[in-house]
């Protein structure tokens, strides 16, 4: 029996964060009429950040809020609960799309994530919320290479304020495996949660302000109704002044924002607690976050009872865009990411899984969010997060706020806010493209990260992904 076979013999085809005994029980559903001044709909972070939000800045503010199943049931719940600064999924992204407003958007980050921890003091969010930053590794020698110019860049730029330049043996002394050769440490960028309980906690915070939470509760339609809106659920009605969406990788309520998002399905694997001497053989004494620098990389971290997360590398766009629990579960991504796993941590060898888990992140062509208004500006939304959606959730639901009050702020100004990424195209076009744009990937991976004729391509268009 292979070595990844016997480590995922027992492991659940369940998200470990959300198979908690804390598990909040859901909010009941909606019957009958209800009004409001702000309808909130999903339940993800999009939506509790919004929710919150719009009653700190108004407590006399008369919000509800609708969830389809549960609170943090989909991404909120199953994704690696790295919380990162970066509004732009990563500073290299950020200053390939919008070079002359990086320090703000920098600036703006930071000052989003400030606020996260912040929130979660103030309202006593039991997340295991630690500020220790990411470390980005190479794991090839041309990877190392490239690490080493990116941190002359950033520093030229100014914009390598609390980023680390590590070489093996530094690198090395953080977390130790026989894989890498350098790495990138930014101590203050990220911090580490847990994102099921983060959004179990936002969703105890706006009860506690007054929002009225109704959860398996799916908005069907969406319609003008008046000078508002009207939203149809299986059994009431809500009328309101104005909405905001936050369903992200779901189909919008407004048709034509259908159009910039396509769901890629993600994969984590979680271990068993280490033990002591197991912890202690690979280090990781401050506890980062860990990504490698492959395009199809993977993404690891410790928990707080010990166990190490371990995901990504397989990115599945399903034909026709659909979103169904059935693409939660690929036991073939799951035995890929256990020997790669081992191939990291040799020393770890008889760990076991306990969890394997999946779920759909939204993605948009420059991989970072989107906003926008409709129904004369009744309506706001913003998805597209890409993954990094913990932290710039919450910069989305200021935004969307600020959209619907009609404000003019430093957010609204960014051109990352004015301007829309381009659409995708329809199928089969669309699914073309996507595998290609894969197969590409993992090529440039084997080939000391030459981006291909395709790459470059999609690279002048600024459709390029290069992490």
């Amino acid at each position: 029996m292979s070595r990844w076979a016997k480590s995922l013999a027992d492991a659940r085809p369940t998200a470990y964060w959300l198979d908690d005994p804390g598990r909040p029980e859901p909010r009941p559903a909606l019957t009958g009429a209800e009004t409001c001044d702000l309808l909130v709909v999903g339940g993800g972070y999009s939506g509790l950040w919004t929710a919150l939000i719009a009653k700190e800045r108004d407590p006399d503010r008369d919000v509800v809020l609708v969830e389809g199943r549960e609170v943090g049931w989909a991404a909120s719940g199953r994704n690696g609960g790295f919380c990162a600064a970066s509004l732009t999924h990563g500073l290299a992204n950020g200053l390939a799309r919008w070079p002359d407003e990086i320090h703000r958007l920098e600036r703006l980050g930071a000052r989003n994530l400030d606020a996260i921890e912040e929130t979660v003091a103030r309202h006593a969010i039991d997340c295991a919320f630690e500020r220790t930053g990411e470390l980005d590794v190479a794991t090839e020698p041309y990877q190392a290479r490239e690490l080493r110019d990116w941190y002359r860049e950033i520093d030229r730029r100014g914009l390598a304020d609390g980023v680390d330049l590590l070489d093996t043996d530094a690198v090395r002394a953080q977390v130790d495996s026989p894989t890498f050769l350098a790495g990138l440490w930014d101590r203050r960028g990220v911090a580490m949660l847990h994102p099921a309980k983060l959004a179990w906690g936002l969703k105890r915070a706006c009860l506690d302000l007054g929002v009225r939470v109704y959860e398996h509760t799916p908005a069907l339609t969406l319609r003008p109704y008046g000078a508002g809106m009207s939203v149809r659920t299986p059994y009431g009605q809500i009328r309101t002044r104005t909405a905001a969406l936050g369903t992200n990788v779901f189909p919008s309520l407004v048709k034509r924002a259908r159009l910039y998002t396509v769901p890629v399905y993600d994969y984590a694997l979680m271990t068993e607690p280490l033990t002591d001497g197991q912890l202690a053989s690979v280090g990781w004494r401050n506890r980062q976050g860990l990504g490698d620098s492959a395009n199809r990389f993977h993404y690891f971290r410790l928990t707080a009872d010990q166990r190490i997360l371990w995901g990504g590398y397989d990115a599945v766009y399903p034909y026709g865009g659909r979103v169904r629990a059935e693409y939660d579960d690929r036991p073939q991504t799951y035995a890929k990411l256990a020997d790669h796993f081992f191939t990291c941590f040799p020393q770890l060898e008889g760990v076991r899984f306990t969890h394997a888990w999946g779920g759909a992140i939204d993605t948009c062509s420059r991989f970072s969010a989107f906003y926008g208004t409709a129904h004369r500006g009744r309506v706001a939304y913003a998805a597209g997060f890409t993954g990094l959606g913990v932290g710039a959730t919450r910069f989305g639901a200021e935004v969307m706020l600020d959209l619907l009050a009609g404000e003019r702020t430093e957010r609204t100004e960014l051109e990352m806010v004015r301007r829309k990424p381009l659409p995708f195209p329809p199928e089969p076009f669309a699914w073309t493209g996507i595998a290609l744009t894969k197969w590409s990937l993992a090529h440039a991976d084997t080939h000391e990260g030459h981006r291909n004729l395709w790459l470059r391509t999609m690279d002048r268009l600024g459709l390029g992904f290069d992490s």
